[in-house]
């Protein structure tokens, strides 16, 4: 009670705290507030205000995790209980904390290198590719794209060309930083946004797969993949895989979307990866088929190294 004192009165006689330090304090606000073998009630309220109002009376699914994690002392384990709301919203906050502004310029290339490992479901040999992209800024350029070990040129976009979420820098930095924005933006998929409009249930899987695409990007302008993270938090749907598992030397906690029954992009498969203690976001894994083939794998994949270089085969 002390701590929340603390931090109603934190304004009072100070200048207005930035987004990255309301983040970091809403977060600490809500570690002091969770009952150690409850999870953290999940309510639309975000960064900022708007949040509570554009998703009222849709709350994200609170299933927990028991994740097991080692005190700073080196005693014995302990254990607690986390919901997918407070590790996204963690991993808001580590972004911010973390993350370093770029503004390329449109005549250069975000490199990007990402390692992919499969492993068939049942045993079996695994695969491992390391790919390392370059992909032109504003789209004008040839871009050099790896994919599981597979490299060729990709042509310039033609006029007229569109993606969803948008690959150009110029249209990632107009995207929203309010989390409820963001996410009315994506769900309108490039036509003009009803901000007054509630989300329709069926909308939700469409708008988690393009929250997912969004954080795919190597590099992003300042703040948004804070944004993205906060809004895949409100989704309903989005919850926490019970236990821990192991994740490029870290112990993770793994969060999916499961939607309605029988939805597109609604059955769980692909899994984002966190790091059990601070919340960095590691990677993702899913059991997909091998394309032409019925064999099942597991497929996980991280990045190495990002960045903005002049020209194609530069690296950061």
């Amino acid at each position: 009670m002390n701590e929340i004192e603390l931090l109603r009165e934190w304004d009072a006689d100070a200048p207005p705290l930035t987004d990255a330090a309301r983040v970091r304090a809403r977060f600490r606000l809500q570690q002091v507030m969770q009952a150690p073998a409850a999870p953290v009630a999940v309510s639309g309220v975000g960064r900022r205000p708007l949040l509570r109002i554009a998703v009222a009376g849709v709350a994200a699914a609170a299933v927990t995790a028991t994740v097991v994690v080692t005190q700073d002392t080196g005693t014995e384990p302990r254990t607690r209980t986390v919901s997918a709301t407070t590790v996204l919203r963690g991993a808001a906050a580590e972004a911010l904390r973390t993350e370093k502004p770029v503004a390329p310029r449109d005549d250069q290339f975000i490199y990007t290198k990402e390692v992919i490992e499969r492993r068939p479901v049942g045993g079996g040999p695994v695969k491992r590719w390391v790919d390392e992209s370059w992909s032109s800024v504003d789209g004008s350029k040839r871009s050099y794209v790896s994919e599981l070990g597979t490299k060729q040129w990709v042509p310039p976009d033609q006029k007229g060309a569109y993606s969803w979420p948008p690959q150009e820098w110029s249209k990632l930095e107009r995207l929203p930083l309010d989390p409820a924005r963001l996410t009315i933006v994506l769900r309108e998929a490039g036509t003009k946004p009803d901000f007054s409009r509630k989300t329709r249930a069926d909308e939700w899987p469409k708008i988690q797969i393009f929250l997912s695409g969004l954080l795919r990007h190597s590099v992003l302008p300042k703040g948004l993949r804070s944004t993205a993270f906060e809004a895949l938090a409100a989704v309903p749907g989005v919850q926490v895989l019970p236990g821990r598992t192991e994740f490029n030397g870290h112990t993770a906690i793994g969060v999916r979307y499961v939607g309605p029954s029988g939805g597109p992009w609604a059955d769980g498969r692909r899994v984002l990866l966190f790091d059990a203690k601070t919340y960095q976001y590691l990677g993702q894994r899913e059991r997909t088929t091998v394309k032409f083939t019925k064999r099942e794998v597991e497929q996980s994949q991280y990045l190495v190294a990002s960045g903005v270089v002049d020209r194609v085969f530069q690296r950061p």
